[in-house]
């Protein structure tokens, strides 16, 4: 028999959302297969994400009935798109993309206040801006992104689906206008990301405007908030581990590491969804074929199973455990973009500063789920001499 559906927990109560890391700590200890009226079944254990993320024959992808490129997809379809976006982020255009990402990171870090709120004023921006230098985006677009970014997040909040349709449309409107502006250059169109997607082909095929559009709002939409987040959360930890941002600066060449160390700790990225496809039992509990499944990141990589104390930094962990990229088929194609940018901005940050600390009397507040990290987050800083 199947178990009976009760809620376990309550994703959206106000304890969970004053610290979403604690509040799974506590469920995956007690309940790590775990049942919501929002978000259907959670599963917070390393071990039962990995065999989510290895079985997308019972745990599919396609969630939701609007299409989206390559995330709601299973195989065969998935590979074929996934061919399509994968050399976007090769070495070799990351190391063209790197001046322009440094440029970017120093200029911000060089504007730093004495007394600055970090997200705004200067994690947004700087997502903003190299997606749009990535994707060859004029800076027109940087604050009409940022205000769709935070309507977007507070419509997903809200489970609003009318202004969730809503928020689409509004980018759809800004990547259309891209593409149809691209196409009437023809060839004298920039030789850049975008100019180049409008030349992709799939099954013999040129991608649709609908493709297209749901490909770029996948990227758009990852960029944003989770380099956002990223930025967010690697300030807010050496802010409060002073000796560490102290070594770092001595040592960059460790960045690479404690970046994604830290960001295990402190996942940028709260969820993502499968459905199952069948009947299936999981983590002790049977659930049934059409079931809506949370894979909650943000646990999976604190299982003391994997990990031991969840909160001790190691630079010696085995980087396959780190979940902070994904797993199979569907890990995340923009890893190497994501990890320049961070290695960049956090370059960028320690080199333009002697040092910077939480600012008394100004508490950071926690992003809210959807989102992770920090909604707010000021910082004394001192500038480099």
């Amino acid at each position: 028999m199947r178990d009976r559906v009760h809620a376990d927990w309550d994703p959206r109560d106000e304890s969970v959302q004053q610290d979403q890391i604690a509040a799974y700590d506590d469920l995956r200890r007690r309940c790590p297969v775990a049942h919501s009226d929002y978000l259907h079944w959670s599963v917070l254990s390393h071990s039962e994400v990995r065999r989510i993320l290895e079985d997308h024959s019972t745990f599919s992808s396609a969630v939701s009935r609007h299409l989206s490129v390559p995330n709601g997809m299973d195989p065969p379809e998935h590979g074929d798109y996934r061919r399509i976006i994968e050399p976007y982020f090769s070495a070799a255009n990351m190391r063209d993309f790197e001046p322009r990402c440094r440029e970017i990171a120093r200029q911000l870090a060089r504007e730093l206040a004495t007394e600055v709120e970090l997200i705004g004023a200067f994690a947004q921006l700087f997502s903003l801006r190299v997606q749009c230098a990535f994707m060859g985006w004029p800076a027109s677009l940087h604050e009409p992104l940022r205000q769709w970014t935070l309507k977007n997040h507070r419509a997903t909040l809200a489970g609003d689906r009318a202004e969730l349709a809503a928020v689409a449309t509004e980018f759809d409107g800004y990547i259309r206008q891209l593409l149809d502006e691209r196409r009437a250059q023809g060839e004298a169109a920039p030789d850049d990301a975008t100019s180049r997607l409008l030349r992709e082909r799939v099954r013999g095929r040129a991608l649709t405007d609908e493709e297209l559009v749901s490909l770029l709002r996948n990227w758009t939409v990852g960029e944003l908030g989770t380099i956002t987040a990223s930025v967010g959360i690697l300030a807010h930890y050496l802010a409060e581990h002073g000796e560490l941002q102290r070594r770092l600066r001595l040592e960059p060449a460790l960045l690479p590491a404690a970046i994604d160390e830290i960001l295990r700790i402190h996942g940028p990225l709260i969820s993502n969804r499968r459905i199952t496809t069948r009947e299936v039992d999981i983590g002790g509990r049977r659930l049934a074929a059409g079931e809506r499944v949370s894979i909650i990141w943000a646990s999976a990589n604190r299982d003391e199973a994997v990990f031991g104390d969840p909160d001790a930094f190691r630079l010696d962990r085995d980087p396959a455990d780190n979940l902070l990229y994904g797993a199979g088929i569907h890990v995340c194609p923009g890893a190497p973009l994501a990890r320049l940018e961070l290695r960049l901005v956090m370059e960028a940050l320690l080199a333009a500063t002697e040092q910077w600390s939480l600012l008394p009397g100004r508490t950071p507040l926690r992003a809210r789920y959807p989102g992770s990290g920090f909604s707010e987050l000021w910082l004394a800083v001192t500038p480099a001499r």
